[in-house]
């Protein structure tokens, strides 16, 4: 296995993953859920997302290659959809909750925890390693910076219980807006390589 193509992985993928701008997300858009429903969408999006990755690692060139869609299309695509649900926190409108595994899926696994960037760095780094040892230490990093962002997840349910409603409304205000800044990063950056 190759260590230094793990260290490249893990340390890559925790800082586009962004765990704990991810828990703070995760706690405005699961609000109206009970804490174990919560722990529960935290969980089905850790191993969503980490399937997701490890998927379009392994066959998101050729599956891309196949429909015809650029990494630019699909990072245009999830910064809008980031932007919905920036929009929402900052306007403080309730998230729809109407099932725990739907927020599991959409907008948790992805795009906030497997966003384009964190596909298409996966997607890069498994053609950087191509040997068997680099493919290995590739999942191992997947993996690795995944569970980190359960971790946080599953920490950021508890600490809610320690914030007050209105310590956790500016606070999901704040990340509203980080998270529109980002998602219109995405926009511009998938813009940028289309043209």
């Amino acid at each position: 296995m190759s260590w230094r193509a793990f260290g490249e992985t893990f340390v890559t993928l925790v800082v586009i993953t962004d765990p704990l701008g991810n828990a703070q997300v995760f706690v405005a858009i699961t609000g109206r859920l009970t804490p174990a429903e919560r722990q529960r969408a935290a969980l089905r999006a850790v191993l969503f997302a980490g399937t997701l990755i490890l998927g379009f690692a392994v066959f998101g060139e050729v599956v891309l290659r196949y429909l015809n869609v650029s990494i630019g299309s699909l990072s245009v695509a999830g910064g809008l959809l980031l932007l919905i649900v920036a929009l929402e926190m900052l306007l403080g409108i309730d998230f729809p909750t109407g099932d725990s595994e739907d927020i599991a899926l959409v907008p948790l696994a992805t795009p906030l925890v497997a966003g384009p960037g964190a596909i298409a760095t996966a997607m890069v780094l498994w053609r950087s390693h191509p040997h068997a040892g680099g493919h290995l230490a590739v999942v191992l990093g997947i993996v690795g910076a995944v569970a980190c962002v359960g971790i946080a997840l599953l920490a950021a349910e508890r600490a809610t219980r320690l914030l007050g409603p209105t310590i956790f409304s500016f606070l999901t205000r704040v990340f509203g807006l980080l998270l529109s800044a980002i998602a219109v990063q995405l926009v511009v950056n998938g813009i940028r390589s289309l043209t």
